[in-house]
C-alpha cells in the first residue's frame, strides 16, 4: 500500500496512524500528565504495565529517551553498563550513556546479539579495584537492529538474568520491537521480560502508532523514572491525544507483526536469488532485511531504487536495510524485488 506511489521499507518508524488511532486520538479524554492526571496517559501505562508483565510503566515520547532515563535511574555517574558492541543504546543514541547518565559503556562482542555468558563474567568489576569503574548494569538487545531483527530466546536471557542477579546489578532490555521477538517465537512477550528488571519499548515502530515508548519496571523504578523524564524536558502536558494510539496499538496492532514478518522473509528469499546480492535468509526472523550490496555503490543503489518508487536506507559502507510494517503489503514487496533485479542485472 504505497504512499503517494512509494513503497518506504526505510524503517517501521515510517507508518501511518489507522483510522481507528486517528478517531481515538480526536476523541480522547485529557488531564495534564506532568500533574498526574491525564486519563488516558493513566490507562495507557496501566496496559503497558499489564501487556509487559512489570508493576508500572511510563509513557515517553522516544525510546531513545526511555533508554537514556533507564540507564540514569539504573547506573550511578562513574560507574560501568555491559553492552552489545553493535547495541542500539552504545552506537545510535547520541553518546548519552556517557553524555546524560555520566556511565562508561563497555562494549562486548556477540553472536547475532547475543553476549557469551563468559564474556560478561570476564568484564565485570567490582568497586575493589582501584582505578577501574564498578560494574552496576547489563543491557541486552531483542530484537536486535544491527543483527537484522535477530531474537534473543528467553531461554539465553534467563541465563543474563543469573549472572546480573548474583551480582547485583540491573538488567535493562531494549525491547524497541520485543513484540516482535514474542510473535516470531510464538510466545507471550511476558516469556521474554520476565527476566528483567526493566524494559523499553517502541509504539512507533511495528505497532504503528504515530508517537512513543513505553518503560516498564517496579513501581520503585517507575516513581524514579518519571522525574528522570521531566529533568530531560519529557514532561508532556495533554498527552493523552498521542497516547490515545498508543492505546490502540497496544490492543489490535500485536497479532498482525507476523505478516511483516512473512514479507520481510520473502524478500529476503528473493534477494538471495539475484547476483551482486549477499544475503542469508535463514538469518531473517523478523521485519529487518539487511544485505550486502556488490558491483556497485550503496548511494548509487539507494538512488536507483528511489528512482523506481522504493525506499531502502544504507546500514555501512556495503550493507542496505530493508524494513516491512503494516503499510508495506504485498504488492511493495514485489514491487522491491521487480526494482532491485532491473537494477542488479
Amino acid at each position: 500500500m504505497s504512499y503517494k506511489g512509494i513503497s518506504d521499507f526505510r524503517s517501521d518508524t515510517v507508518t501511518r496512524p489507522t483510522e481507528k488511532m486517528r478517531r481515538a486520538m480526536y476523541e480522547a479524554e485529557v488531564g495534564d500528565d506532568v500533574l498526574g492526571d491525564d486519563p488516558t496517559v493513566i490507562k495507557l501505562e496501566e496496559l503497558a504495565a499489564e501487556k509487559i508483565g512489570k508493576e508500572a510503566a511510563l509513557f515517553v515520547p522516544s525510546g531513545t529517551m526511555g533508554n537514556t532515563i533507564a540507564m540514569k535511574v539504573a547506573i550511578p555517574e562513574g560507574n560501568e553498563v555491559l553492552l552489545e558492541e553493535k547495541s542500539h543504546i552504545y552506537n545510535f543514541e547520541c553518546g548519552n550513556i556517557s553524555r546524560i547518565v555520566g556511565a562508561l559503556p563497555r562494549p562486548l562482542k556477540s553472536v547475532r546479539g547475543k553476549i557469551p555468558i563468559e564474556e560478561l563474567e570476564a568484564n565485570y568489576h567490582t568497586g575493589d579495584r582501584a582505578h577501574v569503574p564498578e560494574t552496576t548494569g547489563v543491557a541486552l538487545e531483542n530484537t536486535h537492529n544491527y543483527w537484522g531483527g535477530a531474537v534473543l530466546e528467553p531461554s539465553y536471557i534467563e541465563q543474563v538474568s543469573k549472572f546480573a542477579k548474583t551480582r547485583g546489578l540491573h538488567f535493562h532490555l531494549d525491547g524497541a520491537r520485543v513484540f516482535n521477538a514474542a510473535i516470531a517465537l510464538g510466545i507471550d512477550v511476558k516469556e521474554i521480560t520476565r527476566y528483567v528488571d526493566s524494559v523499553m519499548f517502541c509504539l512507533s515502530k511495528g505497532l504503528g502508532a504515530p508517537v512513543g515508548s513505553m518503560l516498564a519496571g517496579s513501581e520503585e523504578f517507575i516513581r524514579e523514572a518519571r522525574l528522570v523524564r521531566k529533568s530531560l524536558g519529557g514532561g508532556m502536558r495533554q498527552a493523552g491525544v498521542i497516547a490515545a494510539a498508543g492505546i490502540v496499538a497496544l490492543e489490535e496492532m500485536i497479532d498482525r507483526l507476523r505478516e511483516d514478518h512473512r514479507r520481510a522473509k520473502t524478500l529476503a528469499e528473493a534477494l538471495s536469488g539475484i547476483d551482486g546480492i549477499e544475503i542469508n535468509p535463514e538469518e531473517v526472523q523478523t521485519n529487518i532485511v539487511i544485505f550486502m550490496i556488490k558491483k556497485m555503490e550503496v548511494s548509487d543503489f539507494l538512488e536507483e531504487l528511489k528512482n523506481r518508487g522504493v525506499l531502502a536506507l544504507g546500514f555501512g559502507p556495503a550493507r542496505v536495510r530493508m524494513v516491512t510494517h503494516k503499510d508495506i503489503d504485498d504488492n511493495d514487496v514485489e514491487k522491491a524485488i521487480n526494482a532491485i533485479k532491473e537494477i542488479m542485472h
